[in-house]
């Protein structure tokens, strides 16, 4: 069975010391949602975000890697240097890295490869910009952004795939796909999936949405039969509103 994922992006933001405030605040947050809870810190401060998370039930997870092992790559990360610290799931694919650093399927694909070769769990982002939206391409869009990115791997490697639709109109506008239309997207990326790999595949990979997600909409967006959680941008840098999210489940 599916799970239920609430993963909290922070983005670049936060140095050591608001790190560990925020770390501080989210364990004293009381829950009783059966969600698995993630966090990704920036780079520098993951692995004070993992000594400080050791006891709690918070994943931290990280938000971005190269695909190469080791190399002549100044400033990047690889798979093993965050396993060497305790990270095991990072985030591929997010809308920012694709515009402003210019990661294209083919490129994603292989950081997919070499996450997975390490045994890392990958939440894979995907969505459609306004204009495709506007366009009535959505559907078209995204799903030529999951198979050029994820349909060469076989049915077994799933289940270290969690995907988080995040249509690009509504990160970080204040806009939001209204439930009904983030139900619609999730449904046909759950059958793009059953088309390529069976419905068992497709029935167990969680599908995350994305996209001003806030205590105020969590709720009712949770709420459809094929959305599974939320990658949380803004809303996670402040524990309660994060929380709030949690425990929308």
């Amino acid at each position: 069975m599916r799970k239920n994922i609430v993963a909290g992006n922070w983005k670049m933001n936060n140095d050591l010391s608001q790190t560990e405030s925020l770390l501080k605040a989210l364990q004293d947050q009381k829950t009783t949602s059966n969600a698995e809870v993630m966090v990704a810190p920036t780079f520098t401060n993951l692995s004070q975000a993992v000594s400080t998370l050791k006891d709690s039930n918070i994943e931290v997870v990280a938000q971005n890697m190269h695909f190469a092992e080791n190399g002549a790559y100044t400033g990047e990360i690889s798979a093993s240097m965050l396993k060497s610290i305790g990270v095991k799931t990072v985030i591929l694919g997010h809308s920012e890295r694709r515009e402003y650093f210019n990661e294209t399927d083919e490129l994603l694909a292989k950081k997919v490869d070499a996450a997975l070769a390490k045994g890392m769990r990958v939440i894979f982002c995907f969505g459609e910009e306004l204009a495709d939206r506007k366009a009535g391409n959505e559907e078209a869009v995204v799903g030529s952004q999951i198979k050029n990115a994820l349909f060469h791997l076989s049915a077994a490697a799933f289940r270290n795939i969690v995907l988080a639709y995040e249509p690009v109109w509504a990160i970080g506008t204040g806009e939001t796909a209204s439930p009904e239309q983030a139900q619609d997207m999730h449904a046909f990326i759950r059958q793009t999936l059953a088309n390529k790999y069976g419905e068992d595949v497709a029935d167990g990979v969680s599908i995350l949405y994305g996209g001003s997600v806030k205590p105020a909409n969590a709720e009712e967006i949770f709420s459809k039969p094929d959305v599974d959680g939320g990658l949380i941008g803004g809303a996670s840098l402040k524990a309660e509103d994060f929380f709030a999210i949690v425990n929308a489940f």
